[in-house]
């Protein structure tokens, strides 16, 4: 090979690791948390024999600051911007854009009648913006993190509405109950699609620069990703929970459980204060009744273990279940009411099986409706003027 060609090569390689080494400290000094790629597109092709009430194909659409929902413009005038956060029932991953609750949330908030409903110090609301950065498998501990490294970036908002409580009984289970033990949680790096301490490598794939023309491509061109036949495991999780070899009835003492949730809880509330004019905390829902054969045979959830990724033969009780979910809901409404946050029950709304629920936590687009309805109640109410709702009455607010 010519001298000068080998010249060329190495200086064509010493420029290219220049380059990569200063995106990499470009990147990890500039780079913003976010729950989501900014920019995805993403298009969820649902079988229908799995998902027979659900749309047979969903739009999943993030914008430039990491949420599920549409483009903000920061120096906006008139605009009053709400973030959601939780884990699945929040995502809505099997639901349309427009038919998640929160989606559904921003479109009932946006109606000529609404917006005048809201008062800010901006001045006149004009438009009403939901960002939703709910994630499946987000528990209380994982939520306290994602609030922790995300809010410093918003500056104020307007509100913030939180649903969050399943996923911490259920690790707790999936890792088989251990007594005295709190549940696991989510590995940071799991919980960001994009974070400064993103690991980089140097196979091309793991390349910085790799990574920024990857992102600016979602980000400019919006390039539409289609996931074919999502949800598909169900099939065999739900049959894994019917031939299960045992179903345990009993858990050790969930105390430290509960204590965990708790703390986590509380202090996720209290980042969420520091940060937004109101906090709206929804009390997450289950399906709960005396289950027919039909209604059981959708649920897959309470295994030891992860059966969308392994199998799993050993499962606790839905009767069990429904206990603890019953008792981390009490800790929710018993932090909320001594940090002065309201809270809303919307179980009793959600009172049509599968017309509402499309397995034991997940919403339906009717039931989606019924939350974003309750929702939209809720934040249109202002302090002490706030009815306080009867015993037994199916939409709570506590001020």
């Amino acid at each position: 090979m010519p001298p000068v060609v080998i010249a060329a090569l190495a200086v064509g390689s010493a420029l290219l690791v220049v380059a990569e080494l200063g995106t990499r400290r470009w990147m990890r000094r500039r780079m913003r948390y976010a729950v989501w790629p900014p920019g995805l597109r993403l298009e969820v092709r649902q079988d229908p024999a799995v998902f027979p009430e659900m749309e047979p194909r969903v739009r999943f659409e993030v914008n430039a600051d990491g949420e599920r929902g549409g483009e903000v413009c920061r120096n906006e005038a008139g605009l009053y911007r709400i973030l959601v956060a939780g884990g699945s029932s929040v995502e809505c991953f099997a639901l349309d854009q427009a038919t998640s609750w929160p989606g559904a949330l921003e479109r009932l908030l946006n109606a000529p009648d609404m917006c005048g409903a809201f008062s800010s110090g901006a001045g006149r609301i004009r438009r009403v913006h939901v960002g939703n950065i709910g994630h499946s498998g987000v528990g209380a501990a994982d939520l306290d993190l994602i609030l922790e490294r995300v809010l410093p970036q918003y500056g104020r908002l307007d509100a913030i509405v939180i649903m969050v409580a399943a996923s911490t009984v259920y690790h707790w289970l999936e890792d088989g109950a251990p007594p005295a033990s709190p549940p696991s949680v989510v590995p940071e790096s799991m919980l960001f699609a994009c974070h400064p301490g993103q690991p980089f490598g140097w196979t091309p794939r793991e390349w910085a620069l790799v990574e920024a023309a990857r992102r600016l491509r979602r980000l400019w061109l919006h390039p539409v990703e289609v996931k074919e036949r999502a949800g598909a495991w169900l099939v065999a999780g739900r049959k894994m929970r019917r031939d299960a070899k045992q179903i345990r009835s009993t858990v050790p003492d969930p105390s430290t459980v509960l204590a965990h949730f708790e703390h986590h809880f509380r202090r996720l509330l209290h980042r969420a204060l520091d940060h937004a004019d109101r906090v709206l905390v929804v009390r997450q829902p289950w399906f709960e009744k005396d289950y027919t054969p039909d209604e059981a045979a959708r649920f897959w959830h309470g295994g030891v273990g992860r059966p969308w990724k392994e199998q799993v033969s050993e499962y606790f009780s839905l009767e069990l279940i429904n206990r603890l979910l019953g008792l981390v809901d009490g800790r929710v409404a018993d932090v909320a009411n001594e940090l002065g946050v309201p809270h809303l029950n919307v179980r009793n709304l959600l009172s049509e099986g599968l017309r509402h629920y499309y397995d034991h936590d997940h919403f339906t687009p009717e039931g989606a409706a019924v939350v974003a309805h309750a929702v939209a109640s809720a934040l249109t109410r202002r302090g002490p003027e706030a009815p306080q709702c009867r015993a037994g009455a199916a939409v709570e607010a506590v001020t």
